[in-house]
């Protein structure tokens, strides 16, 4: 009888690595176990989840349905672990150098930060943290773990700003368009309404603070009451190609291969842009980063924001039919 275990990250690896290889030796042998080692560990992992997680087929071992779930989840964690791991060798190694510790719930524009924020502290080592919940990384940045986060706050569901912080406005409101595969009937639109898509199955990842609660309050105003599916962005970009679902996303984002972006008529859903910081200050936990100067951080933000809304054709097309420019992002900030 196989002893209950309790999972381990080692375990979660050992099931990406069988993922990966699509064979129980293939994976032993690259995390360096026997083959009946690994596979006694697979049973034990399986005894531990309740079900099986691979089955064997002509092509090698293939998920089942649990294992395609358990995977999902655990591969996220286990990148988390290795990121752990690398950022915290990183920090033992610095002895005392530099270092600028940024965050984001995720937007186009952040590499474009990131490389302008290198250009401005050369000397530091900048590290990013991406979480889709604001919450998270605001309180992140309270705690010292991070020194300055990009954030967006759904309208109607605002942030819970904690004490210490300065809050930066980037913009006072971005619409948020709508991603549907190149496939559907309705790709071929400029614009879209609420009302043509209210038979789709909406994707929204419930991680996000607000998503939900902000899509929701526009099902209501419109009167519809659509299927909704919950999952991460990842997933989505995948199941919005495959004509599964639509999902809301942001006007900036970047073209990808059988998806269209779409503004919805009206803008009903939008979010406001902030950039958080503790002030000026110092980054890393023992004060050896970079002064940190929370103008000087916006404005290379405002610059990376504009150049990916300017490189959008869609989110060019939306600016071309507003009647007052002043406070969207292709204007000029001086």
């Amino acid at each position: 009888m196989l002893r209950r275990v309790e999972l381990e990250v080692r375990h979660l690896r050992a099931l990406c690595a069988i993922a990966d290889t699509g064979s129980v030796h293939k994976a032993a042998r690259q995390l360096g176990m026997t083959q009946p080692s690994l596979t006694t560990q697979l049973r034990r992992i399986e005894q531990a989840v309740g079900g099986q997680l691979f089955s064997r087929e002509r092509t090698g071992s293939v998920p089942t349905p649990l294992g395609k779930f358990v995977l999902c989840r655990a591969r996220p964690l286990v990148a988390e672990m290795s990121a752990l791991v690398g950022e915290a060798r990183a920090a033992a190694n610095r002895a005392g150098g530099e270092y600028l510790r940024i965050g984001s719930t995720g937007s186009p524009a952040v590499p474009g930060w990131l490389r302008r924020l290198r250009a401005r502290f050369p000397e530091a080592d900048t590290t990013f943290h991406m979480d889709a919940s604001a919450h998270t990384l605001l309180r992140m940045v309270v705690a010292n773990q991070l020194d300055a986060v990009f954030v967006h706050e759904v309208e109607g569901s605002p942030l819970r700003i904690p004490d210490g912080l300065e809050v930066y406005v980037l913009l006072e409101r971005e619409p948020q368009f709508v991603a549907l595969s190149a496939t559907h009937p309705l790709a071929t639109r400029a614009v879209l309404s609420l009302g043509e898509l209210a038979d789709e199955r909406w994707m929204v990842d419930p991680a996000a603070d607000g998503e939900w609660t902000g899509l929701r309050r526009v099902f209501a105003e419109a009167g519809i009451s659509p299927r909704v599916v919950h999952g991460d962005n990842l997933a989505a970009a995948d199941l919005v190609a495959a004509g599964e679902v639509v999902a809301p996303c942001q006007p900036t984002a970047p073209t990808r291969p059988g998806r269209v972006v779409r503004p919805l008529l009206g803008d009903p859903l939008a979010v406001r842009l902030l950039l958080a910081t503790r002030g000026k200050t110092s980054g890393g936990t023992s004060g050896t980063g970079p002064a940190i100067e929370p103008a000087a951080l916006l404005a290379d933000l405002q610059v990376a924001y504009r150049e990916v809304a300017w490189a959008s054709d869609t989110y060019r097309y939306w600016y071309q039919q507003q009647d007052d420019s002043t406070t969207l992002p292709f204007t000029v900030v001086a």
